[in-house]
């Protein structure tokens, strides 16, 4: 009997065939509540979920789900999977960690251009038969800092030194002797020694808030923001204030605190750029996230290792011991 997976994802619809040209049966739940129904009406037949960050899978849900063995996350960031209750249920989640990462980088650097630039104020200008010399920054020789030197942010720091020119600076959790950029041993330091600060770390709680006030004064008047990662990096509030206050020059926000809900003091700020949360969007990396789900769920039920699990925490009654 082929495994029956649970895709919570609303993104990859086009590219579902992949997974069930390789046997894999597939109940379709992108709404809450579609997918409280389905849990409800299927939680005894469901083998695997198929989920992003921000969508998780939650303690009660893996409860009512009796039969599940293997959760598998579309992209790097896992902030709202309980991986305590998947430890203790014995379960198997994996990522796709790198694999959107080009999209996710040119998204980001997109969103540095058109904020530094000021792009949306120039078109808007001109559809309005306006016609301003509008005089911004260039990126070339300015200092660019990145929060999370992982696969994300080691490919926006080939675009920024090798397209751009730009100096790379970064903070991650330990240093790595395996790259051409100067290490800054907080945020602060970070930003302090950046011109653009771009947030590219997971989210979670190891990065919680870890830009805030001290690290936005640190970046200065003349600093820009661009979140391509998570919000729960960023103390909102903070970031507000810092923009409303002219004390950084902008930011430009991918990812907000509870989607798709944005703060209206964002939308009424004219030094801020807003997406939709979709940086890790594209055909080429959509199609390479499915594909890396179908391989690690193959892989599973076959009963071979995994190609990119996650750690888990120690089960409650080890833990306990």
């Amino acid at each position: 009997m082929p495994a029956t997976v649970l895709v919570l994802v609303e993104t990859i619809n086009d590219y579902l065939p992949i997974l069930e040209h390789q046997g894999f049966h597939l109940i379709l739940a992108p709404t809450p509540a579609e997918r409280a129904a389905a849990i409800t009406r299927h939680g005894g037949q469901i083998d695997a979920v198929l989920t992003r960050g921000p969508l998780g899978l939650y303690a009660d849900e893996i409860a009512a789900l009796p039969n599940l063995k293997i959760i598998c996350v579309i992209g790097a960031g896992y902030e709202q999977v309980d991986l305590q209750a998947a430890a203790d249920r014995g379960l198997t989640v994996t990522n796709g960690a790198g694999v959107n990462a080009s999209s996710v980088a040119d998204h980001a650097m997109a969103m540095l251009l058109a904020l530094v630039r000021d792009i949306p104020r120039c078109d808007a200008a001109v559809r309005r038969g306006e016609w301003p010399k509008i005089m911004r920054p260039s990126l070339a020789g300015k200092r660019l800092g990145i929060l999370g030197l992982g696969a994300v942010g080691m490919a926006i720091a080939k675009r920024a030194a090798h397209g751009f020119d730009m100096t790379v600076s970064y903070h991650n959790r330990q240093h790595r002797s395996d790259v051409p950029y100067s290490f800054c041993s907080t945020p602060t330091e970070l930003a302090r020694a950046s011109d653009f600060l771009i947030v590219a770390t997971p989210g979670g709680l190891g990065t919680k808030h870890l830009i805030n006030k001290q690290v936005l004064d640190a970046l200065g008047p003349k600093g820009f923001v661009v979140n391509i990662a998570r919000a729960s990096v960023v103390v909102t509030a903070d970031l507000i204030s810092a923009l409303e206050q002219r004390r950084i020059a902008g930011a430009a926000l991918d990812v907000f605190d509870a989607e798709p809900r944005v703060p209206d003091a964002f939308k009424a700020l004219a030094n801020v750029i807003l997406t939709p949360h979709v940086a890790g969007l594209s055909p080429e990396a959509t199609q390479g996230t499915v594909e890396l789900v179908g391989r690690n769920l193959v892989a599973f039920f076959s009963g071979n290792p995994v190609l990119t699990p996650i750690d888990l925490p120690a089960t409650r009654t080890k833990a306990a011991l």
